[in-house]
């Protein structure tokens, strides 16, 4: 009988533990009632709604969350479909530059953050002029950055798939454009869902890419508004805000689990159901 693992298990949590209990005293701080950040004055939402300093009341602070929030749907909206698209043809491309490409496709992965907004910086001001730097610069950014999360995690599900169902759907007569709408999104839609939630919490996170595609105050997001606010005077307003990005992101970090979760107990539902099936043809 195989011991458990107590010690590094101990090791595990007091390292989550350690990591989480800045986090938890700058959420707790966010429901001060007064305005300090280190003296607990009573519990209360006015850095929230209610006064002029809350991010409801504050137009920066506003804005900021604002922009994250549009920039992070619109990245999705974009990096999601073609994401699923480049994924579909990379798994039906047969070659030798076939894995040279999937290669590229993980380069955005592997490359540290800090080399990619710099050289997206240089690609936008001295190469593609045409894209002026702010929303539209970000937004191709964090789609250059998130596209291959897409595909990493679409392709893991055509791979568990297999072309099973395709071959039957074409044999049964149906073109390849109804196979694929009919038969295979659908048995993509659970990864798909995954991808985009995991897409659009990455992007709300992202300080590199949109701190150096920002323009002016207009194009700030909630990184960028944080790292910029809190060495000066800051207040448990900026705590709020911070809790609301750390919210958001949970969020759709939780979702994209739950359905990679659920994707995972049909799959083995689904291969538990073939099997039965073949016993029964025996």
């Amino acid at each position: 009988m195989r011991r458990r693992p107590v010690v590094l298990a101990t090791i595990t949590w007091c390292y989550v533990l350690w990591s989480l209990v800045p986090v938890l005293i700058a959420v707790q701080f966010s429901f001060n009632d007064g305005r300090s950040r280190s003296s607990w004055q009573g519990f209360s939402f006015r850095w929230y709604v209610g006064s002029s300093g809350s991010v409801v009341g504050d137009p920066s602070l506003r804005l900021a969350l604002t922009n994250t929030i549009v920039l992070a749907a619109l990245a999705t909206l974009v990096a999601t479909p073609l994401g699923v698209a480049l994924a579909l043809g990379l798994a039906r491309w047969r070659g030798r530059t076939s894995r040279a490409a999937n290669g590229l496709m993980m380069l955005p992965l592997a490359t540290p953050e800090i080399v990619l907004g710099s050289a997206l910086y240089l690609v936008f001001t001295n190469l593609y002029t045409i894209v002026p730097l702010g929303r539209p610069a970000q937004l191709l950014g964090h789609v250059t950055f998130s596209v291959s999360y897409v595909v990493v995690i679409v392709r893991a599900r055509l791979a568990s798939i297999g072309d099973e169902y395709e071959t039957a759907a074409r044999d049964l007569g149906a073109t390849p454009v109804q196979a694929l709408r009919t038969v295979l999104l659908p048995l993509l839609a659970p990864a798909i869902l995954a991808g985009a939630l995991i897409v659009f919490a990455s992007s709300m996170d992202d300080f590199v890419v949109s701190a150096f595609l920002s323009r002016d105050a207009s194009s700030v997001t909630v990184p960028i508004k944080l790292y910029s606010a809190v060495r000066n005077a800051p207040t448990p307003a900026l705590n709020a805000l911070a809790t609301l990005l750390l919210a958001g992101s949970a969020l759709a970090l939780v979702l994209a689990w739950l359905v990679l979760r659920r994707r995972a107990a049909g799959a083995g539902g689904s291969r538990t159901a073939l099997a039965e099936m073949a016993s029964i043809d025996v």
